[in-house]
C-alpha cells in the first residue's frame, strides 16, 4: 500500500470514483468483468475477507489509519484527501470516510451454486438496491444458502446494496440466473427445489401452514413491491404462500417479508 494525497478532483488516477454509474463500473474492461465500490471501513474488511481484490482506495485523512491495517500487505494506491475534494470527485458526502475500489469476481453457474443448499431465495425484478441489500442481510442471519436474482434486478454489488447489506452481499452466495423468463424456474426445479411464489391469490397457502411441512429443499421467490411477481411466475410455481395480514394492510416491504419467510421455513 502506498499513500497518495490527492488536492485535484480531476485526476485521472481517480477515475474509478468519478461520475461512474453502477453499469459502467461493471462494464470496464477488467480482469473479472468490472468493479463495485465497497463503502466504509467495515464493508472493505468483509470484502476481503471474502478473497476480493482491492483496486485503490479513497479515504479521508481520519481513516488513513484503519484502511492502511487492511491493505497493509497490499501494494495498492490509497488516495487521501479532504472532504470537499471527496465530494467533488464522487458526487456525494463519504460520511463513511472511506471508498475502495474492488474487481468483481467471476459468479457461478446456477448449478455450481445451488449444490448442496436447502434454502434459497429468487429475488425477480426487484430494482430498489436498498431493499436488495436488507434482504442479503435478512438471508446471511437467518442461513440462507443462496440467493438467485433475476437479469433485471438491482445488481447486490451497488454500492448501496453493498452498504445496506453491512458487506453481507459477499457472504452469502448469490449468482445471476439468465433466462428466468424462460428455463429458469424450471432449471431451479431441475435441480432439486419446490418452488414456493410469494404473492396474493385467492388459493394461496398461509405462511404457517405452509412451514409447518416446508420441503426439504426450498426456493422462496419474491417480486417487486408494486407489481408483484409475474403472472407467469405465478402460474409456474409449485406453490403460491401469502403471509396473513391484520390491521387492513394489504402487503409488507419486500425486505421485510423475506425475513419472515425466510425465519418460518427454515430447515
Amino acid at each position: 500500500m502506498h499513500v497518495v494525497p490527492i488536492t485535484d478532483p480531476g485526476d485521472p488516477s481517480l477515475r474509478d470514483y468519478r461520475d461512474l454509474t453502477d453499469v459502467v463500473l461493471r462494464r470496464l474492461a477488467e480482469p473479472e468483468g468490472g468493479l463495485y465500490l465497497a463503502e466504509s471501513v467495515k464493508v472493505i474488511e468483509r470484502a476481503l475477507r471474502a478473497g476480493h481484490r482491492p483496486r485503490s482506495a479513497l479515504v479521508l485523512p481520519k481513516w488513513v489509519d484503519e484502511v492502511g491495517a487492511l491493505l497493509a500487505d497490499s501494494d495498492i494506491p490509497v488516495y487521501v484527501g479532504e472532504s470537499d475534494v471527496l465530494e467533488s470527485i464522487t458526487g456525494f458526502v463519504m460520511h463513511r470516510g472511506a471508498l475502495a475500489s474492488m474487481h468483481r469476481p467471476e459468479l457461478p453457474s446456477v448449478a455450481s451454486l445451488l449444490q448442496g443448499a436447502r434454502r434459497i431465495v429468487v429475488l425477480e425484478d426487484i430494482v430498489d438496491h436498498t431493499n436488495v441489500g436488507a434482504i442479503f442481510r435478512n438471508g446471511a442471519a437467518l442461513g440462507v444458502d443462496a440467493v438467485l436474482v433475476t437479469p433485471r434486478c438491482a445488481d447486490p454489488l451497488y454500492r448501496r446494496s453493498v452498504r445496506v447489506s453491512m458487506g453481507t452481499v459477499f457472504q452469502v452466495p448469490w449468482t445471476r440466473i439468465e433466462d428466468w423468463e424462460g428455463s429458469g424456474l424450471d432449471l431451479v426445479r431441475s435441480l432439486g427445489f419446490r418452488v414456493a411464489a410469494f404473492g396474493l391469490r385467492d388459493d394461496a397457502i398461509p405462511l404457517d401452514a405452509y412451514a409447518a411441512s416446508a420441503p426439504e429443499r426450498l426456493a422462496l421467490v419474491f417480486g417487486t413491491e408494486g407489481e408483484g411477481l409475474l403472472p407467469s411466475t405465478m402460474a409456474a410455481a409449485d406453490d403460491v404462500v401469502m403471509i396473513p395480514m391484520s390491521g387492513g394492510v394489504d402487503s409488507l416491504n419486500v425486505a421485510s417479508a423475506t425475513g419472515i419467510a425466510i425465519w418460518a421455513t427454515r430447515p
